[in-house]
């Protein structure tokens, strides 16, 4: 059974629905039906006319030999509908590209999600080597090197919110808070966040902001970078100097 909260209002068809489509956009590869039952814990039976409907409105794709299902492209393409994600990806993503050759690295634009960080755009680098950020994922907004440019450059009222919902710090002694928030102001003043990934050993992370702070919309423009290729100082200031021109024209186009 689903271990999600609930609500007084709850739709249980919906619910079923919801869970279904979850569920399989965590999976690498199609599932029967008696396995989403089994994923979900719940019966066979009791996901069928869900599994159905989802089919008949073009969210599921029925394999009709095997007869296991799969997300089709409706999702993502209702999500790219979305405003402002899809006019930002429209305004920056030929410059992330241009970016992205003139540097040999990839980059990506991160915004705010659901007190989270999530990668909406990015730009692979033509490079034979190259270190690939998958659009959709989230990581945490208080310690991941664009999660913070986001979180210095929010407005007050949306910074106390988004650390309110942050458990590692509320775990903070207050001598530790204090220098999260003064780590965020030299952010905001410096208008850039260099620090190594907090994930892979060997990556430098880069981020700056898009769009001006406490604005309606910003976004972290970010470079994740093996050291070999930021290990001389000429190359990494060179590396910050494209990544901000590239953010303040990605901004302007905005009309940020």
């Amino acid at each position: 059974m689903s271990d999600k909260p609930t609500s007084k209002y709850a739709v249980p068809a919906l619910d079923k629905g919801l869970d279904i489509l979850e569920y399989l956009a965590s999976q690498e590869l199609p599932r029967s039906q008696s396995e989403i039952a089994q994923g979900l814990g719940r019966s066979p039976n009791e996901i069928f006319r869900v599994l159905v409907g989802l089919e008949a409105r073009g969210y599921l794709l029925r394999d009709e030999t095997s007869g296991r299902y799969r997300i089709s492209f409706k999702l993502y393409n209702l999500s790219r509908s979305i405003s402002p994600i899809e006019q930002m990806r429209q305004c920056a993503l030929p410059y992330m590209e241009d970016l992205a050759v003139k540097i040999g690295q990839s980059c990506y634009l991160c915004m705010l999600y659901q007190s989270q960080t999530m990668v909406i755009i990015q730009a692979r680098s033509h490079s034979p080597v190259f270190l690939h950020i998958t659009e959709g994922s989230l990581f945490s907004t208080r310690t991941s090197t664009s999660g913070k440019v986001l979180l210095a450059n929010s407005n007050p009222s949306v910074q106390a919110m988004l650390l309110e919902h942050d458990s590692g710090y509320a775990d903070l002694n207050k001598k530790q808070q204090l220098s999260v928030n003064k780590e965020l102001t030299q952010i905001r003043e410096n208008g850039l966040c260099v620090q190594p990934n907090s994930l892979i050993d060997g990556v430098t992370d880069v981020a700056t902001l898009i769009g001006q702070p406490e604005g309606k919309v910003i976004a972290a423009l970010a470079v994740s970078s093996l050291q070999t290729q930021l290990g001389k100082q000429v190359e990494q200031e060179s590396l910050i100097n494209q990544l901000q021109e590239t953010a303040q024209i990605i901004t302007e186009q905005l009309g940020c």
